[in-house]
């Protein structure tokens, strides 16, 4: 009897060893580049009475083992199943005195290229009421002439002004956002990735009022469009006083009917859809750019939502995560599940229970940025345009019915 109970312990420990061995092997990290910097929290969570904690005006960004910047910053194991063994992260294009790569990130895969805009009245635009924003390509599939030449400007029609949002391709087309300018109306349309990029306006009112500014836009999977609308045009000084409140909309393109889906929110951003398409992430910049200046006190957080499946309404509000530098401006899902914001020192990376895993850390803020297929991040950082090569890929945003 004793033999069969030790020959069973035995026969319990090998198969413990294998599982070991064979399900859950250690990584591997090369990290050639050396751009890899692994934050044990434990070693962190005490400051002490005379320790240096962040001025957020100041001190933005969390950065405890002094990592030169661009590099990963890893929180959680987790985080390798993003970045993969030996990633790398490196400016693409630059131009120190044009916020030339703001948001509006949009990848075309017949052609390679990225497209995006410049910030539109904010600093270093070059653009206000009298002057537009520009949109902009660069191509991925020539990073080196990229890096020479710089980004080619896109040369679009008077309906489109001050352009922030972007996504698709959507029917073969680049949706994008536009704040309006003046007298000229935000609205939605559609652009051809091609050359000579014509334009069809899809949406410039609610019921005959004016949006306040479009912000950013997904396409949910029931074919129906979703935007944000926040007065950042008032509050940069290009479009009138707001007439609508800070709100949520779906576009219903095959009928023509739009509603609000979701409001109570300080100042809606972006957003993103889950992989299913049955929860959605908004993030709320309440705490930037408010008429009198930044309060850090106010909503710099991501809600999650349920989605009717009939109705579409934006459900269930609940806090997913709040970001620890600047607020989570641009969002994104990656095959993982896991969230992506583009915050004030970089991209962060939330799990699906709302854990902080990892950061791509530039040391500087990124509005938005774009999977360009499977192991490339596009990220724009105002002056800055940085490509990731990594392991994940990002949920498709295509849309073709």
């Amino acid at each position: 009897m004793l033999n069969l109970l030790i020959g069973a312990i035995v026969g319990i420990l090998a198969l413990l060893y294998a599982y070991r061995t064979t399900i859950l092997p250690e990584r591997i990290i090369h990290d050639r580049h050396g751009q890899i910097a692994i934050v044990n929290l434990l070693e962190f969570n005490v400051i002490g009475t005379d320790g240096h904690f962040r001025d957020v005006l100041r001190d933005r960004h969390f950065n405890p083992t002094n990592h030169t910047v661009p590099f990963f910053q890893v929180f959680e194991d987790e985080f390798f199943d993003v970045v993969g063994p030996n990633p790398s992260l490196n400016v693409i294009s630059s131009d120190p005195s044009f916020a030339f790569a703001h948001e509006a990130p949009v990848w075309v895969p017949d052609t390679d290229e990225f497209f995006f805009c410049s910030n539109a009245g904010g600093y270093l635009g070059r653009s206000d009421i009298n002057h537009n924003n520009q949109v902009g390509k660069v191509s991925l599939k020539e990073v080196a002439l990229a890096m020479a030449e710089g980004p080619a400007d896109i040369n679009l029609p008077e309906s489109v002004q001050m352009t922030n949002g972007g996504t698709g391709l959507y029917k073969g087309q680049i949706l994008l956002t536009n704040e309006g300018r003046g007298y000229r109306p935000a609205n939605l349309v559609l652009v051809n990735p091609h050359p000579p990029h014509n334009v069809t306006v899809l949406l410039d009112h609610f019921y005959g009022r004016h949006f306040n500014s479009l912000n950013d836009v997904k396409v949910h999977s029931s074919g129906n469009i979703f935007f944000t609308d926040v007065p950042y045009g008032y509050y940069q000084h290009f479009k009138a006083e707001p007439q609508l409140p800070n709100q949520i909309y779906s576009s219903n393109p095959r009928t023509g009917a739009i509603r609000v889906v979701a409001d109570q929110l300080d100042k809606p951003n972006g957003l993103a859809f889950s992989r299913d398409h049955k929860t959605v992430y908004v993030a709320d910049t309440g705490s930037l750019i408010g008429k009198f200046g930044h309060n850090f006190t106010l909503p710099a957080t991501i809600q999650k939502y349920d989605v009717d499946p009939k109705t579409l309404e934006f459900k269930n509000k609940r806090v997913f995560a709040y970001a620890d530098s600047g607020a989570a401006d641009g969002l994104g899902v990656d095959e993982f599940g896991n969230v992506y914001g583009a915050c004030f020192d970089g991209i962060n990376v939330w799990n699906p229970t709302g854990t902080l895993i990892g950061k791509f850390f530039l040391g500087t803020k990124s509005a938005n940025f774009a999977f360009a297929g499977r192991g490339r991040l596009a990220i724009l950082a105002e002056t800055q345009i940085y490509l990731a090569h990594i392991n994940a890929g990002g949920m498709s945003l295509m849309h073709k019915d």
